[in-house]
């Protein structure tokens, strides 16, 4: 059941917190500043993933290779180097890529 409905679009959502988050796609609100910089987000995640391009902390380590990253997605991303995974196919062709965006490209 999603009983939290957004006003704007009906997209609808199982818990409060989200509706909120996601509300700030419309209105464009962005209250988490960083204090170093002065950039903004409309999350909490997205500045605490920000502000380690400030401190250089890159708490993501690759068990293969050790390379570190700043963001979870970013080592995901880079363990598909070690295990050849390449989980986005073409529809049109079949061929295969490891991120998505290099498939919305192709």
């Amino acid at each position: 059941e999603r009983p939290f409905s957004c006003a704007v679009c009906d997209k609808s959502f199982t818990l409060r917190s989200n509706l909120v988050k996601h509300h700030r796609t419309h209105t464009g609100e962005k209250p988490f500043i960083c204090a170093d910089c002065g950039k903004s987000f409309a999350q909490r995640c997205s500045l605490i993933s920000h502000h380690r391009i400030h401190t250089g902390e890159k708490p993501f380590s690759c068990a293969d290779c050790g390379k570190s990253f700043t963001q979870s997605s970013q080592l995901i991303n880079h363990h598909r180097i070690h295990t050849g995974e390449k989980p986005f196919s073409c529809a049109d062709c079949g061929r295969s890529f490891t991120q998505s965006s290099q498939l919305t490209n192709h």
